[in-house]
Protein backbone atom coordinates (compact mmCIF):
# COMPACT_ATOMS: atom_id res chain seq x y z
CA UNK A 1 0.00 0.00 0.00
CA UNK A 2 1.49 3.44 -0.82
CA UNK A 3 2.32 5.78 2.02
CA UNK A 4 1.16 9.31 2.72
CA UNK A 5 3.51 12.25 2.40
CA UNK A 6 5.50 12.56 5.59
CA UNK A 7 8.75 14.15 6.76
CA UNK A 8 10.70 14.24 9.91
CA UNK A 9 11.51 17.38 11.29
CA UNK A 10 28.57 24.19 27.60
CA UNK A 11 31.45 21.08 28.62
CA UNK A 12 33.15 20.82 31.80
CA UNK A 13 36.05 23.19 32.22
CA UNK A 14 39.39 21.38 32.63
CA UNK A 15 40.90 21.67 36.10
CA UNK A 16 44.71 21.99 36.40
CA UNK A 17 46.48 20.42 39.35
CA UNK A 18 45.79 22.44 42.43
CA UNK A 19 49.42 22.21 43.59
CA UNK A 20 50.64 23.95 40.43
CA UNK A 21 49.25 27.32 41.49
CA UNK A 22 48.80 29.22 44.77
CA UNK A 23 45.95 28.10 46.95
CA UNK A 24 43.17 30.71 46.77
CA UNK A 25 43.29 31.92 50.37
CA UNK A 26 40.58 34.26 51.62
CA UNK A 27 41.31 35.60 55.10
CA UNK A 28 38.37 35.29 57.48
CA UNK A 29 37.38 38.03 59.91
CA UNK A 30 38.62 35.84 62.75
CA UNK A 31 42.09 35.67 61.24
CA UNK A 32 42.14 39.40 60.66
CA UNK A 33 41.12 40.17 64.23
CA UNK A 34 43.79 37.77 65.55
CA UNK A 35 46.43 39.36 63.32
CA UNK A 36 45.56 42.86 64.48
CA UNK A 37 45.51 41.60 68.09
CA UNK A 38 49.01 40.12 67.87
CA UNK A 39 50.41 43.33 66.33
CA UNK A 40 48.76 45.54 68.97
CA UNK A 41 49.84 43.32 71.88
CA UNK A 42 53.35 43.19 70.47
CA UNK A 43 53.64 46.98 70.17
CA UNK A 44 52.33 47.41 73.73
CA UNK A 45 54.52 44.78 75.41
CA UNK A 46 57.76 44.32 73.48
CA UNK A 47 60.68 46.25 74.92
CA UNK A 48 62.87 48.11 74.29
CA UNK A 49 61.03 49.99 71.57
CA UNK A 50 62.50 53.28 70.42
CA UNK A 51 64.11 55.30 67.64
CA UNK A 52 67.76 54.73 68.48
CA UNK A 53 70.12 51.90 69.41
CA UNK A 54 68.64 48.52 70.24
CA UNK A 55 65.18 50.06 70.53
CA UNK A 56 65.35 51.03 66.84
CA UNK A 57 66.38 47.49 65.88
CA UNK A 58 63.47 46.08 67.88
CA UNK A 59 61.10 48.58 66.24
CA UNK A 60 62.33 47.62 62.78
CA UNK A 61 61.85 43.91 63.52
CA UNK A 62 58.37 44.52 64.94
CA UNK A 63 57.42 46.44 61.78
CA UNK A 64 58.85 43.71 59.56
CA UNK A 65 57.02 40.96 61.47
CA UNK A 66 53.79 43.00 61.46
CA UNK A 67 53.96 43.57 57.70
CA UNK A 68 54.75 39.88 57.14
CA UNK A 69 51.81 38.82 59.30
CA UNK A 70 49.40 41.39 57.81
CA UNK A 71 50.32 40.29 54.29
CA UNK A 72 48.40 37.08 54.92
CA UNK A 73 45.28 39.03 53.90
CA UNK A 74 46.57 39.22 50.31
CA UNK A 75 44.72 36.82 47.96
CA UNK A 76 47.04 33.92 47.09
CA UNK A 77 46.20 34.15 43.37
CA UNK A 78 47.71 37.63 43.35
CA UNK A 79 50.97 36.51 44.99
CA UNK A 80 53.29 34.09 43.21
CA UNK A 81 54.40 30.96 45.02
CA UNK A 82 58.03 32.09 45.03
CA UNK A 83 57.15 35.53 46.38
CA UNK A 84 55.11 33.94 49.19
CA UNK A 85 58.03 31.71 50.19
CA UNK A 86 60.47 34.65 50.20
CA UNK A 87 58.14 36.93 52.18
CA UNK A 88 57.33 34.27 54.79
CA UNK A 89 60.98 33.25 55.13
CA UNK A 90 62.04 36.86 55.81
CA UNK A 91 59.19 37.27 58.30
CA UNK A 92 60.19 34.09 60.18
CA UNK A 93 63.85 35.17 60.33
CA UNK A 94 62.71 38.55 61.64
CA UNK A 95 60.51 36.87 64.27
CA UNK A 96 63.41 34.69 65.48
CA UNK A 97 65.67 37.77 65.64
CA UNK A 98 62.99 39.64 67.58
CA UNK A 99 62.86 36.85 70.19
CA UNK A 100 66.59 37.34 70.78
CA UNK A 101 66.89 41.14 70.49
CA UNK A 102 63.90 42.14 72.65
CA UNK A 103 64.39 41.90 76.38
CA UNK A 104 60.71 41.39 77.27
CA UNK A 105 57.23 41.19 75.83
CA UNK A 106 55.35 38.87 73.52
CA UNK A 107 57.58 38.84 70.44
CA UNK A 108 57.36 35.04 70.29
CA UNK A 109 53.69 35.38 69.28
CA UNK A 110 54.81 36.58 65.86
CA UNK A 111 56.73 33.34 65.36
CA UNK A 112 53.73 31.20 66.38
CA UNK A 113 51.25 33.02 64.14
CA UNK A 114 53.62 33.18 61.18
CA UNK A 115 54.25 29.44 61.46
CA UNK A 116 50.50 28.76 61.40
CA UNK A 117 50.04 30.94 58.35
CA UNK A 118 52.92 29.17 56.58
CA UNK A 119 50.92 25.92 56.82
CA UNK A 120 47.80 27.63 55.50
CA UNK A 121 49.43 29.55 52.67
CA UNK A 122 52.04 27.12 51.26
CA UNK A 123 51.92 23.53 50.15
CA UNK A 124 52.82 20.86 52.68
CA UNK A 125 56.49 20.31 51.90
CA UNK A 126 57.68 23.95 51.82
CA UNK A 127 55.42 24.70 54.80
CA UNK A 128 57.05 22.00 56.92
CA UNK A 129 60.53 23.14 55.90
CA UNK A 130 59.79 26.74 56.88
CA UNK A 131 58.20 25.62 60.15
CA UNK A 132 61.30 23.58 60.94
CA UNK A 133 63.43 26.63 60.14
CA UNK A 134 61.29 28.71 62.51
CA UNK A 135 61.71 26.18 65.34
CA UNK A 136 65.46 25.87 64.82
CA UNK A 137 66.03 29.63 64.64
CA UNK A 138 63.90 30.47 67.69
CA UNK A 139 65.20 27.52 69.66
CA UNK A 140 68.79 28.28 68.66
CA UNK A 141 68.49 31.95 69.60
CA UNK A 142 67.31 31.02 73.08
CA UNK A 143 69.60 28.02 73.56
CA UNK A 144 72.76 29.85 72.55
CA UNK A 145 71.68 33.00 74.40
CA UNK A 146 72.10 35.22 71.36
CA UNK A 147 70.25 38.10 72.95
CA UNK A 148 68.71 39.31 76.21
CA UNK A 149 65.41 37.60 75.42
CA UNK A 150 66.66 34.22 76.63
CA UNK A 151 66.21 35.31 80.25
CA UNK A 152 62.43 35.48 79.73
CA UNK A 153 61.84 32.30 77.68
CA UNK A 154 63.04 28.65 77.90
CA UNK A 155 64.74 27.40 74.75
CA UNK A 156 62.24 24.52 74.45
CA UNK A 157 59.51 27.09 73.83
CA UNK A 158 61.46 28.25 70.81
CA UNK A 159 61.39 24.74 69.37
CA UNK A 160 57.59 24.68 69.59
CA UNK A 161 57.14 27.80 67.48
CA UNK A 162 56.88 25.62 64.34
CA UNK A 163 54.07 23.46 65.76
CA UNK A 164 51.18 25.71 64.58
CA UNK A 165 52.09 24.77 61.01
CA UNK A 166 50.08 21.58 61.55
CA UNK A 167 46.95 23.57 62.39
CA UNK A 168 47.55 25.69 59.30
CA UNK A 169 47.90 22.60 57.08
CA UNK A 170 44.70 21.11 58.52
CA UNK A 171 42.84 24.37 57.94
CA UNK A 172 44.17 24.54 54.37
CA UNK A 173 43.10 20.96 53.62
CA UNK A 174 39.65 21.62 55.03
CA UNK A 175 39.32 24.75 52.93
CA UNK A 176 40.53 22.90 49.87
CA UNK A 177 37.99 20.11 50.42
CA UNK A 178 35.20 22.69 50.63
CA UNK A 179 36.33 24.41 47.43
CA UNK A 180 36.63 21.05 45.64
CA UNK A 181 33.10 20.17 46.70
CA UNK A 182 31.84 23.54 45.45
CA UNK A 183 33.71 23.10 42.16
CA UNK A 184 32.24 19.61 41.73
CA UNK A 185 28.77 20.97 42.45
CA UNK A 186 29.27 23.76 39.90
CA UNK A 187 30.51 21.25 37.32
CA UNK A 188 27.53 19.00 37.97
CA UNK A 189 25.20 21.99 37.60
CA UNK A 190 26.79 22.91 34.27
CA UNK A 191 26.44 19.32 33.08
CA UNK A 192 22.80 19.25 34.22
CA UNK A 193 22.09 22.51 32.36
CA UNK A 194 23.72 21.13 29.21
CA UNK A 195 21.71 17.91 29.47
CA UNK A 196 18.49 19.85 30.05
CA UNK A 197 19.21 22.00 27.01
CA UNK A 198 19.84 18.90 24.90
CA UNK A 199 16.56 17.40 26.10
CA UNK A 200 14.71 20.61 25.24
CA UNK A 201 16.22 20.67 21.73
CA UNK A 202 15.36 17.01 21.21
CA UNK A 203 11.80 17.62 22.38
CA UNK A 204 11.48 20.63 20.07
CA UNK A 205 12.65 18.52 17.14
CA UNK A 206 10.16 15.80 18.02
CA UNK A 207 7.28 18.26 18.29
CA UNK A 208 8.30 19.89 15.00
CA UNK A 209 8.36 16.46 13.34
CA UNK A 210 4.94 15.56 14.75
CA UNK A 211 3.38 18.85 13.67
CA UNK A 212 4.92 18.49 10.24
CA UNK A 213 3.60 14.93 9.96
CA UNK A 214 0.09 16.21 10.62
CA UNK A 215 0.10 19.41 8.58
CA UNK A 216 2.54 18.99 5.70
CA UNK A 217 0.76 16.62 3.35
CA UNK A 218 -2.74 17.59 4.59
CA UNK A 219 -2.34 21.30 3.93
CA UNK A 220 -0.60 20.64 0.64
CA UNK A 221 -3.49 18.42 -0.50
CA UNK A 222 -6.13 20.89 0.67
CA UNK A 223 -4.36 23.73 -1.11
CA UNK A 224 -4.19 21.68 -4.31
CA UNK A 225 -7.95 20.95 -4.19
CA UNK A 226 -8.80 24.60 -3.59
CA UNK A 227 -6.60 25.69 -6.49
CA UNK A 228 -8.31 23.08 -8.66
CA UNK A 229 -11.74 24.40 -7.63
CA UNK A 230 -10.55 27.91 -8.51
CA UNK A 231 -9.49 26.78 -11.96
CA UNK A 232 -12.74 24.88 -12.54
CA UNK A 233 -14.79 27.95 -11.64
CA UNK A 234 -13.14 29.80 -14.50
CA UNK A 235 -14.38 27.21 -16.98
CA UNK A 236 -17.80 26.84 -15.31
CA UNK A 237 -17.56 23.12 -14.45
CA UNK A 238 -19.64 23.27 -11.26
CA UNK A 239 -19.85 19.50 -10.79
CA UNK A 240 -16.09 19.21 -10.69
CA UNK A 241 -15.92 22.25 -8.39
CA UNK A 242 -18.27 20.52 -5.95
CA UNK A 243 -16.20 17.35 -6.06
CA UNK A 244 -12.99 19.28 -5.37
CA UNK A 245 -14.67 21.22 -2.59
CA UNK A 246 -16.06 18.01 -1.05
CA UNK A 247 -12.62 16.41 -1.16
CA UNK A 248 -11.05 19.47 0.47
CA UNK A 249 -13.64 19.27 3.27
CA UNK A 250 -12.86 15.57 3.76
CA UNK A 251 -9.16 16.32 4.00
CA UNK A 252 -9.81 19.06 6.58
CA UNK A 253 -11.79 16.62 8.75
CA UNK A 254 -9.02 14.05 8.45
CA UNK A 255 -6.41 16.66 9.36
CA UNK A 256 -8.38 17.72 12.43
CA UNK A 257 -8.58 14.10 13.55
CA UNK A 258 -4.83 13.67 13.08
CA UNK A 259 -4.19 16.91 14.98
CA UNK A 260 -6.26 15.57 17.89
CA UNK A 261 -4.21 12.39 17.95
CA UNK A 262 -0.97 14.38 17.87
CA UNK A 263 -2.01 16.69 20.70
CA UNK A 264 -3.03 13.64 22.70
CA UNK A 265 0.40 12.06 22.14
CA UNK A 266 2.23 15.28 23.07
CA UNK A 267 0.37 15.84 26.33
CA UNK A 268 2.46 15.06 29.40
CA UNK A 269 -0.57 13.43 31.02
CA UNK A 270 -1.29 11.23 28.02
CA UNK A 271 -2.83 7.83 28.71
CA UNK A 272 -0.64 4.69 28.68
CA UNK A 273 0.03 3.04 25.33
CA UNK A 274 -2.82 0.51 25.49
CA UNK A 275 -5.50 3.07 26.42
CA UNK A 276 -4.18 5.65 23.93
CA UNK A 277 -4.09 3.13 21.08
CA UNK A 278 -7.61 1.95 21.89
CA UNK A 279 -8.91 5.55 21.88
CA UNK A 280 -7.13 6.23 18.58
CA UNK A 281 -8.65 3.18 16.90
CA UNK A 282 -12.14 4.02 18.15
CA UNK A 283 -11.88 7.65 17.02
CA UNK A 284 -10.96 6.44 13.53
CA UNK A 285 -14.06 4.22 13.42
CA UNK A 286 -12.44 0.87 14.29
CA UNK A 287 -13.97 -0.59 17.45
CA UNK A 288 -12.97 -3.86 19.11
CA UNK A 289 -10.20 -4.52 16.60
CA UNK A 290 -7.26 -4.44 19.07
CA UNK A 291 -5.72 -7.71 20.27
CA UNK A 292 -3.33 -7.68 23.22
CA UNK A 293 -0.92 -10.51 24.01
CA UNK A 294 1.59 -10.86 26.83
CA UNK A 295 1.69 -9.06 30.16
CA UNK A 296 0.68 -5.42 29.81
CA UNK A 297 3.27 -3.02 31.27
CA UNK A 298 3.98 0.70 31.28
CA UNK A 299 6.22 1.80 28.41
CA UNK A 300 8.43 4.91 28.55
CA UNK A 301 6.83 8.14 27.32
CA UNK A 302 9.05 8.43 24.24
CA UNK A 303 8.25 4.83 23.23
CA UNK A 304 4.52 5.43 23.67
CA UNK A 305 4.60 8.64 21.66
CA UNK A 306 6.50 7.15 18.72
CA UNK A 307 4.40 3.98 18.59
CA UNK A 308 1.23 6.10 18.57
CA UNK A 309 2.59 8.19 15.68
CA UNK A 310 3.40 4.98 13.77
CA UNK A 311 -0.13 3.71 14.43
CA UNK A 312 -1.54 7.07 13.33
CA UNK A 313 0.40 6.94 10.07
CA UNK A 314 -0.68 3.35 9.40
CA UNK A 315 -4.37 4.18 10.03
CA UNK A 316 -4.11 7.26 7.81
CA UNK A 317 -2.65 5.13 5.01
CA UNK A 318 -5.40 2.54 5.45
CA UNK A 319 -8.15 5.20 5.28
CA UNK A 320 -6.64 6.83 2.22
CA UNK A 321 -5.50 3.85 0.17
CA UNK A 322 -7.85 1.08 1.31
CA UNK A 323 -11.19 2.79 2.07
CA UNK A 324 -13.70 0.39 3.54
CA UNK A 325 -11.07 -2.27 4.21
CA UNK A 326 -11.10 -4.07 7.52
CA UNK A 327 -8.46 -2.89 10.00
CA UNK A 328 -6.96 -5.00 12.79
CA UNK A 329 -4.33 -4.09 15.37
CA UNK A 330 -2.20 -6.20 17.66
CA UNK A 331 -0.10 -5.10 20.61
CA UNK A 332 2.31 -7.76 21.90
CA UNK A 333 4.29 -7.47 25.13
CA UNK A 334 7.30 -9.80 25.25
CA UNK A 335 10.00 -9.94 27.94
CA UNK A 336 12.49 -7.95 25.87
CA UNK A 337 10.34 -6.05 23.37
CA UNK A 338 7.02 -4.44 22.53
CA UNK A 339 5.48 -5.11 19.11
CA UNK A 340 2.79 -3.07 17.34
CA UNK A 341 1.15 -4.55 14.26
CA UNK A 342 -1.44 -2.69 12.13
CA UNK A 343 -3.05 -4.60 9.23
CA UNK A 344 -5.76 -3.60 6.79
CA UNK A 345 -7.62 -5.61 4.20
CA UNK A 346 -8.12 -4.62 0.56
CA UNK A 347 -10.26 -1.60 -0.30
CA UNK A 348 -14.01 -2.13 -0.67
CA UNK A 349 -14.67 1.31 -2.12
CA UNK A 350 -13.11 3.34 -4.91
CA UNK A 351 -9.51 4.32 -4.17
CA UNK A 352 -8.58 7.98 -4.83
CA UNK A 353 -6.11 8.52 -7.64
CA UNK A 354 -3.66 10.57 -5.57
CA UNK A 355 -0.64 8.63 -4.33
CA UNK A 356 1.91 9.36 -1.64
CA UNK A 357 5.58 10.04 -2.05
CA UNK A 358 6.79 7.26 0.23
CA UNK A 359 7.82 9.71 2.95
CA UNK A 360 5.36 8.12 5.40
CA UNK A 361 7.36 4.90 5.60
CA UNK A 362 10.59 6.88 5.84
CA UNK A 363 9.19 8.81 8.80
CA UNK A 364 8.14 5.58 10.52
CA UNK A 365 11.59 4.08 9.99
CA UNK A 366 13.21 7.18 11.47
CA UNK A 367 11.04 6.93 14.57
CA UNK A 368 11.82 3.25 15.05
CA UNK A 369 15.53 3.89 14.50
CA UNK A 370 15.47 6.46 17.33
CA UNK A 371 14.18 3.67 19.58
CA UNK A 372 16.76 1.15 18.25
CA UNK A 373 13.96 -1.06 16.97
CA UNK A 374 12.93 -2.57 13.64
CA UNK A 375 10.00 -2.01 11.30
CA UNK A 376 8.61 -3.95 8.37
CA UNK A 377 5.89 -2.79 5.98
CA UNK A 378 4.50 -4.51 2.94
CA UNK A 379 1.52 -6.14 1.25
CA UNK A 380 -0.38 -9.04 2.82
CA UNK A 381 -0.01 -12.07 0.53
CA UNK A 382 -2.17 -14.67 2.27
CA UNK A 383 -5.13 -15.04 4.58
CA UNK A 384 -8.43 -13.15 4.65
CA UNK A 385 -6.59 -9.80 4.36
CA UNK A 386 -4.74 -10.81 1.20
CA UNK A 387 -4.24 -7.76 -0.98
CA UNK A 388 -4.08 -5.47 2.02
CA UNK A 389 -1.11 -3.94 3.84
CA UNK A 390 0.68 -4.55 7.14
CA UNK A 391 3.00 -2.43 9.27
CA UNK A 392 4.89 -4.07 12.15
CA UNK A 393 7.18 -2.20 14.59
CA UNK A 394 9.29 -4.03 17.18
CA UNK A 395 10.74 -1.89 19.97
CA UNK A 396 13.30 -3.43 22.40
CA UNK A 397 12.93 -3.03 26.15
Amino acid sequence: MPETDNASGPGPTPHPERDSRPFPVRDSWGHRVATVGVIVVGVLTIRPLGVSGRGLAVLALVVLCSVGLAARALPAEKVSKRAAVVWLTLAIVAAAALVGVSSSGTGYLFAFFLSGHVGYRLETRPALLLALLCSLLCGGVLYFRLGPGYHELPWLLGLTTGAPVLAGIASRNRRRAIESALAAAASAERAARAEAQAIVLTERSRIARDVHDVLAHSLAGINMQLELADALLDIGDLDQVRQANHKAHSMVKESLKQAQWTVHALREDALPLLESLTAMLESSGHRDVLTVTGTVRQTPAHVTQNLLRIAQEALTNAARHAPGGQVTAELSYAETSTTLRIRNGPATRAVPHDVGSGMGLIGMRERVALLKGTITAGPVTEGPDRGGWQVEAVIPG
